[in-house]
């Protein structure tokens, strides 16, 4: 009986409610059938521009390395890695993404298991390959969530809570490196401002985040309602969500733990792939700060990625040939393992739900209603 009423629903009719984000905004307009009939889908357009885009990018730094005089070396030490810690490369960026799937399921604990891992591999394939950063990511996953009986607002909470629990693990893991690193207690360069600076910085940040409930609670008192006010309750929300999600022990929560630090070992594992490795506290402080280099809007960061990981390595005292080297075959293994991999399960996703487009309509309307009644 609520298939049928929601098949009565007509999309084009429906609009979305006042305050939607931009995020539930692009998932509800996905939804609106085009002057054709047919479901317009701006997604798979983007995501294919996207991998367009990535080819033609990388084509090109392929090419630069064997064709800039000054880039041979680079291209020598490539072509001479071990071929068995580069498979031992591929088998961590798996299990990278693995560790993404575990720690969407956990915040996002109420889609089903299949469901849930299709769509934390299309939000890793979009955040690759769409030029929006990770806003890309966030918007597609917003999509797809929003037909599964989760309206909008609780979407945009659980991600900023999938956000701010990812952001955690980063953040241990860079202060326990930085002050090993400074204080001695692993070999490496001890520069105050390369080790206990960046430790510091992060303590600060992390500590501001964790007064930030009362603070916008207090906001959101003065202000009574408004946009405003909701943004401040659900900002609250968020963060008392992580602080919850990661004080209670689940066994998936390590996968926030393996996203990173598998991650981290595909870099480490390149390394040994051209015979010198730097310090591992050093690979962890440099791969951390140089990756802030992929919020900016380019396709799948390509070239200004390996520009920041090479800075980063060399000002902590690493050989810069060898850094260039790693850091672009790092970014590929990472990149097109991502890509491939998302790009397989947003194609599953898109068939569902031409499939059975009633139930994705029902599950919206039962969204909507519960999210009308809170």
């Amino acid at each position: 009986m609520r298939v049928a009423r929601a098949a009565r629903l007509s999309p084009s009719r429906r609009r979305p409610r006042r305050g939607v984000s931009g995020e539930g905004a692009l998932a509800v307009s996905a939804s609106e059938p085009s002057k054709a009939g047919e479901p317009r889908e701006p997604q798979a357009r983007q995501l294919r521009n996207g991998i367009i885009t990535l080819s033609v990018l990388a084509v090109l730094v392929v090419a630069l390395l064997f064709a800039v005089p000054g880039l041979h070396g680079v291209g020598h030490v490539v072509t001479r890695m071990t071929a068995g810690w580069l498979a031992a490369a591929i088998v961590f960026q798996i299990l990278s993404c693995v560790g993404y799937i575990l720690i969407f399921l956990l915040v996002f604990d109420r889609t089903p298991v299949l469901f849930g891992a299709r769509v934390a591999l299309t939000e890793l394939a979009f955040g690759s390959a769409v030029s929006l950063g990770g806003a890309g990511s966030l918007a597609v996953g917003a999509w797809l969530l929003h037909g599964r009986e989760l309206s909008l607002g609780e979407i945009a909470e659980r991600s900023a809570v999938l956000f701010l629990v990812t952001t955690v693990i980063n953040a241990i893991t860079l202060v326990i490196a930085g002050l090993a690193l400074g204080v001695g207690i692993l070999p490496g360069p001890t520069d105050p401002l390369l080790t206990l600076l960046p430790a510091g910085l992060v303590i600060v940040a992390v500590a501001a985040v964790l007064a930030l409930p009362r603070a916008s609670e207090r906001f959101a008192m003065a202000r009574g309602t408004g946009r405003a006010a909701a943004l401040a309750r659900g900002t609250a929300r968020s963060i008392r969500d992580t602080r919850r999600i990661l004080l209670r022990p689940d066994w998936r929560l390590v996968g926030a733990v393996g996203y990173l630090w598998f991650n981290i070992a595909v870099m480490w594992a390149c390394f040994r792939a051209t015979g010198y490795t730097p310090p591992i506290a050093v690979i962890v402080l440099a791969y951390q700060i140089g990756w802030l280099a992929n919020v900016l809007p380019v396709p799948g960061s390509v070239g200004v990625l390996e520009g920041s990981f090479v800075g980063m390595f060399v000002l902590y005292g690493a050989r810069a040939t060898p850094v260039a080297a790693v850091s672009v075959v790092y970014h590929a293994i990472t990149l097109w393992i991502t890509l491939t991999w998302g790009t397989i399960a947003f194609i599953r996703l898109q068939r569902d739900r031409l499939r059975h487009p009633e139930q994705r309509e029902a599950h919206e309307h039962n969204a909507e209603s519960r999210a009308g009644g809170e």
